[in-house]
């Protein structure tokens, strides 16, 4: 049996969600250029928060949302935290298209690579193996 959605009053992602203050249309909150919102019904801040149980279809609607769009080039981003660049205190997901190569449109990101780290990366990977 599925535990209640928990809800925040102050949240904005909790008010669409009840759909009383903030009108939405609660399939796809659509941005422009088909950047689309999914929003748990859950109120958790972070993903390692939010049961499982609100997960389940997580994917399943951004498969939907991104075929529905025809889209071939897409981005799924989720962020934990401000320094990651989350915004609203409520777990959500964006389906963002990427219509061309260039950095003009979509999501744009930059990593910056390493080299000669693969000892420490062996190591790390033993450490994570003995936590799950």
């Amino acid at each position: 049996m599925a535990a209640a959605a928990r809800s925040l009053s102050t949240c904005i992602f909790c008010k669409i969600i009840k759909g009383m203050e903030i009108p939405s249309f609660k399939i796809i909150e659509d941005r422009p250029f088909g950047h689309a919102l999914i929003i748990p019904k859950d109120h958790a801040v972070k993903l390692h928060e939010l049961p499982d149980e609100y997960l389940a279809d997580v994917m399943p609607i951004a498969k939907k949302i991104a075929t529905a769009q025809g889209l071939e080039n897409y981005n799924i981003l989720q962020n934990n935290g401000r320094i990651a660049h989350q915004v609203v205190d409520h777990v959500h997901f964006h389906v963002i298209p990427k219509p061309d190569a260039s950095d003009e449109e979509g999501l744009v990101i930059g990593w910056p690579a390493k080299s000669d780290v693969v000892d420490e990366v062996k190591k790390y990977h033993q450490e994570l193996l003995g936590k799950l």
